[in-house]
């Protein structure tokens, strides 16, 4: 593949790359690139905006450059220094090995394992002594960790921060110099960390390496980011029907944002697509193509067509509806019934309607018969329901 082709297969969905001419020096090298990426080491429950990440370290796998897949396990001692996460525990070694292994049973289905290295930053920095560690804190001032957003949103606001939040940006950077990285991936709320390692590495005499930062995916919902805690996630390790289900069931916008930069399909192959959109192609028939695409990654190509076969005959009594109203509906700490759900879509005009359609069966949601009376939709959920055989809705949940 030629150099330019390379550059725009690497950019691609990409939300910034710093520095281009940088990059297209190291490619020049006529060498495998190192491309590093660090993951938590708590074990790993992955869903598809993880896999965008791991979709942008694929693509440079594909163009023969080696994956450094870094598990943080002596950074995961430190905490996450955002403030959100309560310091955590240190994890036995015993625990990360296991860890290591459910991401590798995981990750393997999009990287090339013959590709990816593993490596784990305990492995230098448990050498490190205390005269280390002071010499890598003083290549920093105050003032220069203040520049990092939440630090300075947690100044600002005299909230505390701890001495030991500041060394987690450090050893990430740290680790850069170690691994002699080439290009670091992360997402844009990394960008201060990934830029430690640019400046690290030209402090230990090396090439600093460049940084690509990866976009955080939108959830079903097509608002939040993808989130276990808000429900509009789909898992890579779901069932193949639920995962066709849940992606049909995307706004129509939202899934050129998904081709984007979930599908191994070209730019040029969906912007042919775009245009048999514009001219009348129904989009639901692109959708299917990348529902397909998915299931087949995560499980197999017949468990996709299984799925399709399956998701099809669901909605046989009558296909989902090209011009399906797509509205939002409010609940109250954090989730709402699915009667009140329905009365707010204006698909029933009481609860009272919605419990006696629920008990005759005539309520489904992304396709399933729903029965249960109690059933709660959290903050974030989008679904398609429908009640009876002819009025659909898709509904998200606020």
């Amino acid at each position: 593949m030629m150099h330019g082709d390379a550059l725009a297969l690497i950019k691609r969905g990409t939300h910034e790359l710093l520095l281009e001419d940088e990059l297209k020096q190291k490619l020049s090298l006529g060498r495998p690139l190192r491309v590093k990426a660090g993951f938590d080491p708590t074990a790993p429950d992955l869903h598809l905006g993880h896999t965008v990440l791991l979709n942008k370290l694929r693509q440079l796998q594909d163009l023969g450059h080696q994956a450094l897949f870094l598990i943080g396990d002596f950074t995961g001692m430190i905490g996450d220094p955002s403030g959100k996460n309560t310091t955590r525990p240190p994890l036995s070694r015993e625990q990360v090995l296991v860890n290591a292994q459910s991401y590798r049973d995981q990750v393997f289905k999009v990287l090339n394992p013959d590709k990816t290295e593993i490596v784990f930053n305990s492995s230098w920095m448990d050498k490190f002594n205390a005269v280390d560690l002071i010499r890598l804190a003083a290549t920093h001032t105050v003032a220069q960790m203040l520049e990092r957003d939440d630090f300075s949103k947690r100044y600002k606001g005299n909230q505390p921060i701890a001495i030991h939040e500041f060394i987690y940006p450090l050893v990430q950077g740290y680790d850069s110099v170690a691994l002699k990285a080439d290009i670091e991936l992360g997402g844009t709320d990394q960008k201060f960390n990934l830029l430690m390692g640019r400046e690290l590495q030209k402090l230990h005499g090396q090439m600093a390496q460049c940084v690509i930062t990866m976009p955080l995916l939108e959830g079903t919902d097509g608002i939040n980011k993808m989130s276990k805690s808000l429900g509009n996630y789909i898992g890579i390790n779901e069932e193949p029907q639920q995962i066709f289900g849940k992606l049909m069931s995307i706004s129509d916008d939202l899934m050129w944002r998904y081709l984007e930069l979930l599908s191994y399909e070209s730019l040029d192959t969906i912007s042919g697509w775009r245009s048999e959109v514009s001219q009348g192609r129904n989009p639901r028939d692109i959708k299917v193509l990348l529902a397909q695409e998915i299931v087949a990654r995560f499980h197999s190509r017949k468990s996709a067509e299984d799925a399709l076969t399956e998701f099809e005959a669901r909605f046989k009594e009558g296909m989902l509806p090209d011009d399906m109203p797509e509205i939002t509906v409010s609940s109250s700490e954090g989730q709402i019934g699915i009667a009140q759900m329905l009365k707010q879509a204006g698909l029933v005009t009481s609860t009272s309607e919605a419990y006696r359609l629920l008990d005759q069966g005539g309520v489904k949601l992304d396709g399933e018969r729903v029965g249960d009376r109690s059933l709660q939709l959290k903050v974030g959920q989008t679904v398609v329901a429908q009640v009876g055989k002819r009025k659909f809705s898709r509904i998200t949940v606020s």
